[in-house]
């Protein structure tokens, strides 16, 4: 039991640590909070910085959610203390202690935990993603209909009750957080990814 409290406080630690906010200030960038969508999350820095600090931006709000999610395992947890650590380190992201509890929408994080979970998992998840981005070019959207399918994937690779609840209100937290991009979708007026315009941020 105190080993699983850990566990879980461990996993929310761990999501609290704003990687949009932290590579931003090593490389010099304006504070993601204040420029572009005002998200601290990958896209946005893609946005103001270029590909290089999104690229290390994605990756550290990924392992947000791999790394607690593979000590689980490790340790032997039951899917129950899964289901929590992942939705602790997610929660962190959304809501981080250090950073005045306004934090990112939660896309990388979440496909952390899906992949430190079940890679097939996390596998399906990012391909869904890749191919509507692609395709429709909107992040927004992208992450959208991927976390929209995602508990599918947990209950069609892990069929238990307590993951697929924890994916569930992932993907209801994460929709929530997207609802202004939802607006915009629906006005016709949200941004395509715009990887040209991001390279020459970049290069500036």
């Amino acid at each position: 039991m105190i080993t699983a409290s850990l566990l879980i406080l461990l996993a929310y630690l761990l999501g609290s640590i704003s990687s949009a906010i932290l590579v931003c200030r090593l490389l010099g960038l304006p504070d993601p909070r204040t420029q572009g969508s005002n998200n601290p999350g990958a896209t946005n820095v893609l946005r103001i910085g270029g590909k290089k600090a999104a690229a290390i931006t994605l990756l550290g709000d990924s392992l947000k959610g791999l790394v607690p999610m593979l000590i689980g395992h490790a340790l032997g947890a039951n899917p129950l203390t899964l289901a929590a650590i992942g939705l602790a380190a997610f929660i962190g992201h959304l809501y981080p202690v250090f950073f005045g509890f306004k934090g990112g929408k939660g896309v990388a994080t979440a496909l952390g935990v899906q992949f430190g979970l079940y890679w097939p998992i996390g596998l399906g998840t990012a391909v869904v993603w890749l191919f509507v981005a692609r395709v429709l070019k909107i992040s927004s959207l992208s992450a959208l209909i991927s976390m929209t399918l995602a508990p599918v994937f947990v209950w069609l690779f892990w069929d238990d009750r307590a993951l697929i609840g924890m994916q569930l209100i992932i993907t209801g937290l994460l929709i929530w957080r997207h609802r202004s991009n939802i607006r915009n979708l629906l006005n016709g007026t949200e941004q395509a990814i715009n990887l040209k315009a991001s390279e020459d941020l970049g290069r500036d």
